[in-house]
């Protein structure tokens, strides 16, 4: 299974569903849609390399007689898990979810942490009931993708989603990327500082949490 493509950004088409193309190499380009608000932080990197952490799915049609396979494509390893957990939702299919996510995961796991129905009633195609119903089938599965982001300004934080100060930013992703697998944060920052003693100090993401598994 493809899971991420590192290419040159082509284009960015917006539409009911946002595309970005992609061209890995010369005369090939690669359809992949991508989520309204990672349009908007990659319009500025058209025509550079870039690499999107990717889902594949069947689309059907014709009433499920045939299927076109079609590539999701998110910024970081986190952004993709939590779709995959929007995913789950009663009524709540890929490309549904696809059209909703216009505002990060972490702003919309915020909302459902604080229950906010109102706030995930903004998002396109997201009903009142179906508001409730995200709220209702992921209180308590959702927490490891807030981060810092909070809808209301009135709800702490909890503690043990505060970023590690003192790790460089490709570290402090590789975190999120490996609480979004399962991993405890504490235990998540305790192997990545162990896999910053085994790779470059500018080393990406890819790289650390790579580092990380082959430590194990």
């Amino acid at each position: 299974m493809l899971t991420r493509l590192a290419a040159k950004l082509e284009s960015i088409t917006e539409g009911a569903i946002t595309t970005a193309t992609l061209a890995p190499t010369p005369g090939i380009a690669i359809e992949v849609l991508i989520p309204a608000y990672l349009a908007r932080e990659l319009e500025p990197q058209i025509g550079t390399e870039i690499t999107l952490h990717t889902h594949l799915y069947l689309e059907s049609q014709g009433q499920g007689t045939s299927f076109i396979p079609r590539l999701i494509g998110f910024g970081t390893i986190a952004d993709r898990s939590f779709f995959e957990v929007f995913t789950t939702v009663k009524g709540v299919g890929s490309k549904k979810a696809l059209r909703a996510m216009v505002e990060p995961p972490s702003t919309i796991a915020s909302a459902i942490i604080s229950k906010d129905a109102k706030a995930l009633t903004k998002l396109p195609e997201i009903g009142k009931r179906t508001a409730e119903t995200i709220i209702a089938q992921l209180t308590g599965k959702v927490e490891r993708f807030a981060g810092d982001a909070i809808l209301n300004p009135d709800t702490p934080q909890p503690a043990s989603y505060i970023e590690h100060p003192t790790l460089p930013p490709a570290a402090i992703e590789a975190v999120a990327a490996l609480v979004a697998l399962g991993e405890q944060r504490t235990n998540a920052e305790q192997k990545v500082q162990l896999a910053l003693t085994r790779t470059n100090p500018d080393a990406d993401v890819d790289t650390i949490v790579g580092a990380v598994f082959a430590g194990r």
